[in-house]
């Protein structure tokens, strides 16, 4: 009696193009991706008293460091809009971008154990350390939009159409965070040094990008610098959009998009070679 032919209902193969991102294959995992956000989460907060209150907390008092210091102490400009305002945008758009970067960087090394153990597409991790960042993000800024209502209602802000980009711009930002990231998380399986000096690196690039100033308080070689920075347009187009204010080009945000999607095509290739040997290596 002739048995019946057995169907594969998956198959996993070592030979892929580079730049396959595996999206078909990631979306079908898409359950996956919800319950390593969930994990993130809560293991986040758990055994915490406030919780996720500290979602609020953490941005308040960093905006009120930066108001005291660099706005009353050092008194740097904010192109006239509300400092308090000013630097709560700085502060939410830099969290989000900080802890999708850290926490993607972090994939091979800090899920090696999962990855030895069962197959799954290796893209969803990265995914979904963005994404529960981008719950985080949500939370501050719901905080952001309660002071924006109250300073637009004195008529301290005069937002434009560039508010509807906002989603664009996030996109950019959670682009950039997975394509460095990437590169990062593939590098570190061979030079573990690399996560310090990443955490390094970060502290320093915040002070090269406008957070705490505008980008139109730079002069000379450093303003020329500051457009090459992929953050620079995101972060001035934001506050230009919502609160009016600042040296907001199109042609800004166009050099961060090229950069950015160019990043995210080169960390797509390191990580895609890397994720075929890095268990030898970690």
């Amino acid at each position: 009696m002739n048995k019946p032919q057995q169907k594969w209902t998956e198959t996993i193969e070592d030979s892929h193009s580079l730049f396959d991102l595996k999206l078909r294959e990631v979306w079908r995992y898409k359950d996956l991706i919800y319950m390593f956000v969930k994990r993130d989460f809560v293991s986040g907060f758990k055994q915490t008293i406030l919780g996720p209150i500290w979602f609020f907390i953490n941005p308040i008092f960093t905006t009120l460091a930066y108001l005291i210091i660099f706005g009353n102490i050092a008194n740097l400009p904010t192109d006239g809009a509300p400092k308090i305002l000013f630097y709560l945008a700085g502060v939410m758009l830099w969290n989000y971008f900080s802890g999708s970067l850290t926490g993607t960087s972090y994939t091979f090394a800090g899920n090696a154990a999962i990855f030895g153990k069962v197959y799954f597409p290796r893209l969803v991790t990265p995914i979904s350390i963005v994404i529960s960042n981008l719950m985080k993000f949500g939370v501050q800024f719901l905080l952001f939009i309660s002071f924006w209502i109250y300073f637009l209602i004195k008529e301290e802000v005069q937002p434009n159409i560039w508010v509807l980009a906002t989603p664009f711009l996030i996109l950019l930002m959670a682009a950039f965070a997975l394509g460095v990231g990437m590169i990062f998380s593939a590098l570190t399986t061979k030079y573990k040094d690399l996560n310090m000096l990443l955490g390094f690196g970060v502290s320093l690039y915040m002070y090269a990008t406008p957070v705490i100033y505008p980008a139109s308080a730079l002069t000379g070689i450093w303003k020329k610098l500051a457009v090459y920075n992929p953050l620079t347009g995101i972060f001035e187009c934001f506050k230009y959009g919502w609160l009016g204010k600042g040296d907001f080009s199109m042609a800004m945000l166009s050099i961060s998009t090229i950069i950015i999607f160019t990043l995210l095509a080169i960390g797509t290739v390191i990580f895609n070679k890397v994720e075929k040997t890095f268990m030898d290596t970690v």
